[in-house]
């Protein structure tokens, strides 16, 4: 596709991209089609990690920031959309190297020769991911764009951004092929791989619940604690400015949908409940008939059957609020 169209024509039509950022993607376009491979991946973790929330990280269709407004204020939804979404890249960029889908990068060319860990001695082998190129070049990516600008907020997102990046390395795992006498070990051969990215979101999602709220230092380099009693921000921690909005009723300026007609649970007391999801409001209730495959029989050899069964079910939806001024604030 970027072949036959030419990188320059594409990356000149990419909205929302800085210089740097079109230059990195006209020199490297096989990497962009990896980061947009990397994106549909990030955004469905976002989602999931969401999916009984509020906010549940909804993307915004022909919008070039993907979540509309909700990135203009410097919440911990922000934070953790920065984060992720830097994790995405690199996770995106890693795996295209050691699939050999990219020209600039291959397996890790330092994972060579012999090493050691609390098992015993192993020699390098196989392919390792080679998981320091795809931070230099998310870096440099994602970065960019933050860079142009020097303020509070570009601050915060380089942070958030780096916390998603070094996310993705906290899971590199040492995975190993045994050699010997039927595989008695006396041999290994190892190489180092990235986790499953949903071990990186299960990460950067308790990292939004522990986010630490803060403001800019005098000198503008760095981040004090809004409140005294929490303990200082380190390089691991997500750190926001502003209180999230509540999410519950659609305004248009904190880039809030709003909770109406979301399906919540009605006998949970967290989050997906129909109490907190609602807000208050109330909910409609419909009754459904699903057809699920039940009384499935295994029949020799390799065919499993099923029967159809109807099965009737409540889903409680959220009510929209009363007053129709709250409906599209503005």
């Amino acid at each position: 596709y970027i072949g036959a169209l030419g990188a320059r024509v594409i990356c000149d039509n990419i909205p929302g991209l800085v210089n740097k950022q079109r230059q990195l993607c006209q020199r490297y376009p096989d990497i962009m089609q990896s980061v947009g491979e990397g994106a549909k991946e990030w955004i469905r973790e976002c989602q999931h990690q969401f999916r009984h929330h509020r906010w549940n990280c909804s993307t915004l269709d022909r919008d070039h920031t993907v979540f509309g407004r909700v990135m203009l204020r410097s919440s911990r939804e922000a934070a953790f959309v920065y984060a992720i979404s830097s994790a995405g890249v690199v996770y995106a960029i890693t795996r295209a190297c050691s699939q050999g889908d990219l020209k600039a990068c291959g397996c890790d060319p330092l994972k060579r020769g012999r090493s050691k860990d609390e098992r015993g001695e192993f020699d390098w082998g196989g392919c390792s991911d080679n998981i320091n190129y795809g931070i230099r070049f998310a870096k440099a990516f994602v970065d960019a764009k933050e860079k142009k600008v020097k303020d509070a907020r570009a601050l915060m997102n380089l942070h958030n951004n780096r916390c998603g990046r070094m996310a993705v390395k906290r899971f590199l795992k040492l995975e190993c092929k045994c050699h010997g006498v039927s595989g008695s070990c006396t041999l290994r051969t190892c190489w180092l791989a990235m986790s499953d990215f949903r071990k990186t979101g299960d990460y950067l999602r308790k990292k939004y619940n522990g986010a630490i709220q803060v403001t800019m230092n005098q000198d503008g380099t760095g981040f004090t604690v809004a409140n005294k009693n929490f303990r200082k921000p380190t390089k691991t921690d997500l750190v926001y400015f502003e209180n999230s909005p509540d999410y519950c009723v659609m305004d248009k300026s904190a880039g809030s949908l709003g909770t109406a007609g979301r399906v919540c649970n009605k006998m949970s007391r967290g989050t997906d409940g129909c109490e907190v999801m609602c807000c208050g409001r109330g909910y409609d209730t419909t009754r459904v008939t699903r057809i699920t495959k039940c009384e499935c029989k295994f029949h020799w050899c390799c065919a499993v059957r099923c029967k159809e069964c109807e099965d009737t079910v409540d889903v409680h939806t959220c009510k929209a609020p009363k007053r129709a001024e709250w409906l599209d604030q503005t």
